[in-house]
């Protein structure tokens, strides 16, 4: 869906983004992760044709960029930096007036039936008359979602979607774009936020001062690491019985490295060793990060 080979783009002597090869796959929700001022908004306008590489390629959809920003933006539904709307005219206005501006016409019963879908998919209210100059961070923020939904595309290119929203907001969304994800929507998701991006994504690629210094599957970031977290009231014990293997001790718990949960609960239970709970160890995306990342 959308794939980068070199992609760099320069101010003057600084580097913004530097060489960057991006693979993003059809059915993905990647999360493109990176401290402000890493590159990635900048990344993202490239993407859209917005802003121009100084060198390497872009292809969305198979397609050059932005050589065929014709045939492949109307396919694309993208909220990049904070979205913009006519302040003097309602939410439903503004969806009408970026549908018409996208081309294809629909019969207005259509466009007026997608536009309340859509509008109701964000929560917002359908029938909300007032200006949008009234709206809220948050729900200028729903309703530039909801712009980037109207044409039901099949790809999202999101630039920080939650921004502005308070937890509950931020868990609708993710409900949202997870259960878009679900019905074959690809999804590329901006952000500095590790936990959501956590939660939702299927890869992940991360950006350190205009570089790609990590890009990969979330089911290998969250690979197990051959520890195992045992919960027990009898600590000292299980230090004794497992000499050699432990690799933390905290309040009433172990890390020990075992590769047999089942075998390590055998020993431990033999021995004596009263055993609440066990779990293997597993990264986070934030641990990760930090290690991919310069400080």
């Amino acid at each position: 869906m959308i794939q980068t080979r070199g992609l760099t783009k320069t101010y003057g002597d600084v580097r913004a983004v530097d060489e960057v090869h991006l693979d993003v796959r059809e059915g993905d929700v990647y999360g493109f992760l990176g401290a402000n001022g890493s590159g990635k908004t900048t990344t993202v306008r490239m993407l859209l044709g917005l802003v121009m590489a100084n060198a390497g390629e872009a292809e969305l959809f198979g397609e050059p960029m932005p050589k065929s920003a014709a045939s492949v933006l109307p396919r694309i539904g993208a909220l990049v930096e904070g979205p913009g709307a006519y302040p003097h005219l309602s939410g439903r206005a503004n969806l009408a007036l970026f549908d018409a501006a996208a081309g294809a016409r629909a019969r207005r019963a259509d466009q007026r039936s997608r536009i309340t879908e859509v509008l109701e998919q964000v929560g917002l209210d359908p029938s909300d008359k007032r200006p949008t100059k009234t709206y809220s961070l948050g729900m200028k923020q729903r309703l530039g979602l909801a712009a980037a939904l109207v044409r039901r595309p099949p790809l999202l290119v999101l630039d920080e979607p939650t921004n502005g929203l308070d937890p509950q907001g931020i868990r609708d969304i993710r409900e949202l774009l997870l259960g878009l994800n679900r019905a074959g929507t690809t999804i590329f998701l901006s952000s500095h936020l590790l936990a959501e991006v956590e939660q939702m994504s299927t890869r992940v690629g991360v950006l350190d001062r205009g570089r790609l210094v990590l890009q990969e599957d979330m089911s290998a970031i969250r690979a197990v690491t051959g520890l195992v977290r045992v919960r027990t009231p009898d600590p000292d014990a299980a230090i004794a019985l497992l000499d050699g293997r432990v690799q933390e001790r905290g309040a009433g718990e172990v890390v020990v490295r075992a590769d047999d949960i089942a075998d390590l609960n055998v020993r431990l239970v033999t021995a004596g060793v009263r055993v609440t709970g066990l779990e293997p160890v597993r990264r986070t995306l934030e641990q990760v990060v930090l290690e991919a990342t310069t400080p």
